[in-house]
């Protein structure tokens, strides 16, 4: 057994884009292990936009008919589920996808009942639910380089025969680990963060994670080789691991070639 949160995810497919979803997941990796995914919405936007994004992601689809117009059922269904979810003690932390102010009552009942709270919406997410909830992340729909990581596609110009052993990967150094430590890193006073809970983070992001998979025999032996990261053996024999402090100015200097006057 774990102390660890146990999260719902719940996404307004109505009112959200779809690329919204795979940021809300590297944001849910930090608090604890996700329970329950699922996606509300109307049969028309189920259908289209948002097949591939639930059925990649693995996301439960909660199609909800519309039996009258104007009427949204979609996020009556959102709010009864949250707090069915609840009642039942399948998770204490919720994150809602969504910047529709419909749901301010929801973030306060689930607060009353001592649930964490986290919404992820866009910049139109209005102050009234941005302050209902524990913390707001919003998404900004820029195109970034993404943290989770991809298989890696080799070329296979022909069929080789089965082998007994397969071959060592080549080592490379992803650049998702690095943005990894900065994100995990960004809101704790000593900017630093265990092996452990960086290894976990990882693995939740993307549950096919492993070292090996990179030419290397653990995340220790990985993070060894990054010029961009520190690691550090504290006081017990555990590693944590941070972001490289910024290079000297006067070594810049000497690197580029540029004279450096003695003083």
């Amino acid at each position: 057994m774990t102390n660890e949160s146990r999260v719902a995810v719940l996404v307004d497919c109505d009112n959200t884009n779809p690329a919204a979803v795979e940021y809300a997941l590297l944001m849910v990796a930090k608090f604890g292990r996700v329970v329950v995914k699922r996606g509300y919405g109307n049969h028309a936007t189920l259908a289209n936009k948002w097949r591939e994004t639930l059925v990649s992601m693995a996301f439960t689809p909660c199609l909800q008919y519309q039996y009258a117009a104007g009427k949204n059922t979609a996020d009556m269904a959102l709010a009864l589920d949250a707090l069915e979810i609840l009642f039942d003690r399948r998770a204490d932390c919720f994150f809602v996808v969504t910047s529709d102010s419909d749901f301010v009552y929801l973030c306060r009942k689930l607060h009353e009942r001592g649930a964490t709270v986290y919404i992820v919406g866009e910049a139109k997410t209005p102050s009234a639910l941005r302050n209902a909830s524990d913390q707001f992340f919003e998404w900004i729909p820029a195109p970034v380089s993404p943290i989770v990581p991809k298989t890696v596609a080799r070329e296979n110009p022909a069929p080789q025969r089965a082998e007994t052993s397969r071959p060592p990967a080549e080592k490379s150094r992803p650049q998702f680990v690095v943005d990894a430590v900065a994100l995990l890193t960004s809101d704790t006073p000593e900017e630093k963060v265990s092996l452990g809970t960086l290894g976990l983070y990882l693995r939740r992001t993307d549950p096919g994670f492993s070292p090996n998979n990179f030419g290397y025999t653990g995340l220790l032996d990985m993070l060894k080789t990054y010029e961009l990261l520190t690691l550090k053996k504290e006081e017990g024999g555990h590693y944590t691991v941070r972001l490289a402090s910024e290079p000297n100015p006067k070594d810049q200097a000497v690197k580029q070639g540029s004279p450096v006057v003695a003083v």
